[in-house]
């Protein structure tokens, strides 16, 4: 299996691990002007799910791939973190803050695949 279709799948189960929602899969892989291949966005209720959804990203995608984010941040108030993983990028929201940057919308001709709920 390959990075390309290994990494998203590990991060999707890493995220409903923790109870995450509303995961949405933004494949920019034909957008020339794109910052990444991949946005995958979910949702926690609080900053302290927020925060244990990216952790459990981090931890679960090294430990079963080895490979490690290039960077990541917002955990000072846990409303939005970004993990970059390079050709991939999570984006954890509350549903507040995830409404507020609509980055589907902002990136509305990508193609958009929403994962279903685990309940």
């Amino acid at each position: 299996m390959t990075q390309t279709t290994q990494l998203p799948n590990l991060i999707i189960d890493a995220i409903q691990d923790r109870k995450g929602k509303n995961i949405t899969l933004v494949d920019m892989s034909q957008i020339e002007s794109a910052p990444t291949q991949l946005f995958i966005i979910a949702e926690g209720n609080s900053t302290q799910q927020v925060a244990a959804i990216a952790d459990n990203i981090r931890e679960k995608v090294q430990e079963k791939s080895g490979v490690k984010p290039y960077n990541y941040d917002g955990y000072s108030n846990s409303e939005w973190i970004i993990i970059d993983y390079g050709w991939a990028m999570v984006h954890v929201f509350l549903p507040t803050e995830r409404q507020r940057y609509n980055l589907e919308e902002l990136w509305s001709d990508a193609a958009i695949e929403d994962v279903p709920n685990l309940d």
